[in-house]
């Protein structure tokens, strides 16, 4: 099975950018239809992004749509999540998140049986 493992979270103030990677091992990458979701405190954990196996189809919740940009590197089993005009409201743990099933809009967490441990992102004021 697949095992994913984040980076790329830190603190960093409002306006900045960041780039989260979600490194993939024991399997091939391009296997996987991927996800990346987040969870802020007291809150339930929330879908951002997903990509199809190969890439050409993503998906993404409208609070992050024309900031976030979801990618992935199949040769270098990696997913990436480009972080745009990042706001307080983006503070939050994100996870990456993989399925062997067929990529399809408006996914949950539910969706996805391959977790990583998460990667913390704080937004200052």
């Amino acid at each position: 099975q697949v095992q994913l493992v984040e980076s790329g979270g830190k603190l960093v103030q409002t306006g900045a950018s960041l780039v989260l990677s979600c490194a993939a091992s024991g399997r091939p990458l391009s296997g996987y239809t991927m996800g990346w979701f987040r969870q802020a405190p007291g809150k339930e954990r929330e879908f951002v992004s997903s990509i199809s196996m190969s890439g050409v189809l993503k998906d993404y919740t409208d609070a992050i749509k024309g900031r976030f940009t979801i990618s992935r590197d199949n040769a270098e089993n990696t997913v990436y999540l480009q972080m745009n005009s990042l706001s307080p409201e983006d503070t939050a743990v994100y996870y990456c998140a993989a399925t062997t099933r067929p990529w399809t809009r408006g996914t949950t967490a539910s969706f996805y049986g391959y977790w990583g441990q998460g990667t913390q992102v704080t937004v200052s004021s």
